[in-house]
């Protein structure tokens, strides 16, 4: 038996197809609970894709125990079947939820099996959120979770504005991270921009290579790199060459880890028009790169306007192009701001507040089991 056998079990689950922000949350988080004494397990839900592996294999090497469940479609009755014998046999105290898939599947079996304690963490925008079918059916899932965690009160509002769920009702719990004490210099000579982010339309990569297109006609010798993959890559170098700046922009394709790429770059760019919490832009902040990034969920809670960055309008290419002189045109600044932005993350979003503001959930809601445990005895 591990160390923590003998603790209440508290399974994860989440659907994972690579590492993006949620994964790295749960790689930080999941191994730091169980070295304080919790007895974490995680069970992903995948379709057999490389990167779930990866992941898997990630998680196990830090200590936690992984355990998988196939998915054969979106909608997949075999699968639900197997959960719910799974959790009938394994009984966790706490079954913790992350994203949508794991909600339905594991929110609906948990509250079938009669699992006393039911977490679920929202993580992100989806354009999906949109629309009111899925909002009602969204929020019928929600209603079978006993406590809600949101990523940043930016999320919860959004949550709130397009579902209708009660935006009091989640408990913020931000992503953290571990900051490293050696610093690259801060590269003066060259104004290089990195946007770090799936090649997907809610990341914002078009606006942004409009902005780049329009800012590099003040600032000639600006440079973009581009890390990630994603569907929109052919239209993206297409639409880069359309707009005659092909020869200073490199797409990198995936890049773990990304602190190279960070510190080779002068300023961070983040053009999304939907960020849950936005761990790029903290990355950036902790490596003391200042930030230019769209005012939209998490990231105004992370950068802090004219102090460590500058936020600017989602979906809007000209003011994103004006900031972007703004900064490139003055790279004294820009290395203020990213030195404001290394204190601002070390001071406000450690990984250890992370982990203790999760281990107080835990605590109360393993409490308040004992308390009715006892009322009824």
């Amino acid at each position: 038996m591990n160390q923590n056998g003998h603790k209440p079990l508290i399974l994860h689950m989440q659907k994972v197809a690579g590492i993006s922000g949620s994964e790295a949350h749960l790689l930080s988080l999941l191994p730091r609970l169980r070295e304080r004494g919790w007895n974490i397990q995680m069970l992903m839900l995948h379709e057999d894709e490389p990167g779930a592996w990866h992941f898997a294999s990630e998680l196990e090497s830090a200590g936690v125990p992984v355990s998988a469940l196939q998915l054969a479609a979106d909608v997949d009755p075999v699968a639900f079947f197997k959960l719910s014998a799974t959790l009938l046999r394994r009984r966790p105290r706490i079954l913790h939820t992350h994203l949508v898939h794991a909600d339905v599947y594991g929110q609906l079996a948990g509250a079938l099996t009669g699992l006393p304690t039911r977490f679920s963490t929202k993580h992100g925008f989806n354009e999906f959120r949109q629309g009111r079918p899925f909002a009602l059916a969204d929020r019928a899932v929600a209603s079978l979770a006993h406590v809600h965690i949101a990523i940043s009160r930016g999320l919860a509002r959004y949550l709130a504005d397009t579902e209708g769920f009660d935006e009091s009702s989640f408990d913020i719990v931000h992503y953290g991270i571990a900051p490293r004490e050696l610093l690259a210099p801060f590269p003066r000579q060259t104004p290089r921009l990195l946007c770090v982010g799936r090649l997907i339309p809610i990341k914002g990569h078009i606006v942004l290579l409009r902005a780049f297109a329009m800012a590099r006609r003040e600032v000639p010798d600006l440079e973009l790199e581009i890390a990630g993959r994603g569907p929109l890559e052919p239209a993206l170098r297409a639409l880069a060459k359309e707009l005659g700046i092909a020869d200073a922009v490199r797409f990198l394709g995936y890049v773990n880890p990304i602190q190279g790429a960070i510190e080779r770059s002068a300023i961070v760019v983040v053009p999304s028009m939907g960020e849950g919490f936005g761990m790029v832009a903290l990355e950036a902040m902790e490596r003391a790169r200042p930030v230019i990034a769209a005012s939209i969920g998490g990231l105004g809670e992370l950068v802090s306007h004219g102090e460590t960055g500058l936020l600017v309008p989602p979906g809007e290419a000209e003011p994103f192009a004006r900031a972007i002189v703004e900064l490139a045109s003055d790279l004294g600044r820009a290395e203020r701001m990213g030195a404001a932005g290394r204190a601002r993350a070390v001071e406000k979003f450690l990984e250890e507040f992370c982990i203790d503001r999760t281990e107080v959930l835990y605590r109360q809601a393993l409490g308040e089991l004992t308390r009715t445990a006892e009322h009824a005895a």
